[in-house]
């Protein structure tokens, strides 16, 4: 543990970040593989392509819930394990992982018979149309049986990377990224599986994620293990893990819910071509979501544990830090955006229509993309620091108080190019809600720094 402590505890800020939020980061960049080389390949399906496209678009929603029950328990459970570390706890660490170990399994029984049972109606409601349902259908059937993969292999790599182990976190992602990258075309072209093939080369390398995060967290290498005396719930350690991973579990969730939103006004006004528009859309987002989630799951651990041992400069040097490196990347990319968007929109199709019609969409779409890296630094220093409450607010703000509501008003204030103005109500919020979280981190934070230094006097 010793050695442990003074890695996390005492490296220089700038060697340590590093070290943790390149393997995260890039562990992102490969997760975004598993989500858009789907629909790349799927683009590109000879005849059928845009509506196959706009079909797999619509099973984002339950996707994207899947995703966030497993944040919900690994993103929760993973800071509260780091901050016990920090404060020499490691029996509590442990429990917090097994029972967070538990409960994901028991979440994956239960949506897997929901993913079985109702995908039909789930995909109606979130914008499919008669043209494009069976290919959504097709799709989630196959899905639905690896969701028990994607449950573990993405909340229990989250203790992988809490603990310091930022380069096995990466391989976990890396090792399944490259069998879906492999089997797609085989399974897709190759078997002409269609979508089928894209759905089942994705649970077939999910599933060898799965076996290489659980060897890990077995085994004898990692600091927290998995150990069977720690796999009973406990009250006192879930509900808190379950508190803390709220925010991004709504983060997340509350995607499907706007997917929701987006898809029954584009198809309103736009027709199936607006929809497919907003599957590249929100495919192209995940070049700055992901990688803003690698750096802060980097910081995480340097800032839980020094949370946790009471070390005030350092929680304020990470941040600082973090800070700096989100709004760098995120103003770069808002950069070529701004400047190339044919060359991100021509990744997932190569119908003209599409191509044309996207372009203006995209640089609509992520208009704020400029700071909203100042937001992600803020919210995961809030969750590496305990606060979910404060997180909490957050994510309600963005997506509930400001992005549903605009989706609607805003065809109504610009009825001109009403499709565009649905469009719009991203970055709206998005600037709406960076001036509400950088108003609300002033304060929070301080009150956290100055409760640190009361503790130690």
């Amino acid at each position: 543990m010793k050695e442990n402590k003074d890695f996390l505890g005492t490296e220089p800020l700038g060697k340590l970040l590093m070290k943790l939020a390149l393997p995260t980061v890039a562990a992102q960049l490969i997760n975004m593989l598993y989500n858009v080389v789907d629909r790349i390949y799927i683009g590109h399906i000879p005849e059928v392509g845009a509506l196959a496209l706009t079909g797999v678009g619509v099973c984002m929603p339950l996707i994207m819930i899947v995703s966030a029950f497993a944040a919900l328990v690994g993103h929760g459970g993973a800071p509260r394990a780091s901050i016990f570390m920090g404060k020499g706890d490691l029996e509590s660490a442990e429990k917090t992982l097994g029972n967070c170990f538990s409960l994901q399994i028991l979440i994956s029984a239960i949506l897997t018979a929901v993913l079985f049972l109702w995908n039909r109606d789930f995909l109606m409601a979130f914008g499919a149309s008669e043209n494009t349902i069976e290919y959504g259908v097709k799709y989630m059937n196959i899905y639905a049986v690896g969701t028990i993969f994607v449950q573990l292999t993405l909340g229990m790599n989250a203790f992988i990377t809490a603990q310091g182990f930022a380069r096995t976190g990466m391989l976990s992602v890396l090792i399944g990224a490259v069998v879906n990258i492999i089997l797609d075309p085989i399974l897709i072209f190759g078997l002409n599986m269609g979508v089928q093939g894209a759905a089942l080369a994705t649970i077939i390398s999910q599933s060898v994620s799965c076996a290489w995060v659980l060897t890990f967290l077995f085994g004898q290498k990692t600091i927290l293990r998995i150990r069977r005396c720690n796999l009973h719930l406990e009250k006192k350690i879930i509900l808190p893990s379950l508190a803390l991973g709220m925010a991004t579990f709504i983060m997340q969730a509350s995607e499907s819910i706007i997917s929701v939103c987006f898809n029954s006004s584009l198809l309103k006004y736009g027709g199936d071509i607006a929809v497919g528009t907003m599957t590249i859309l929100t495919s192209v987002m995940q070049f700055a979501m992901l990688p803003l989630g690698g750096l802060g799951q980097g910081a995480q651990p340097i800032i839980s544990y020094n949370y946790g041992s009471g070390n005030a400069d350092r929680v304020k040097g990470a941040f600082r830090l973090l800070l700096k490196c989100n709004f760098s990347y995120s103003a770069l990319l808002w950069l070529l955006v701004m400047l190339v968007p044919r060359g991100f929109i021509a990744m997932f199709t190569s119908d003209p229509e599409l191509l044309t019609f996207a372009q203006p969409a995209l640089r609509v779409y992520m208009a704020a993309m400029l700071i909203f890296g100042i937001q992600m630094a803020c919210q995961m220093t809030f969750t590496s620091v305990g606060n979910a409450k404060a997180s909490i607010t957050v994510a309600i703000m963005r997506k509930f108080i400001l992005l549903i509501p605009l989706i609607f008003i805003m065809p109504h204030l610009l009825s001109a190019d009403k499709t565009m103005a649905v469009y719009l109500a991203e970055p709206i919020a998005d600037t709406l809600s960076v001036l509400f979280t950088v108003i609300l981190f002033r304060k929070t934070f301080r009150n956290v720094l100055a409760q640190m230094e009361a503790m130690k006097k």
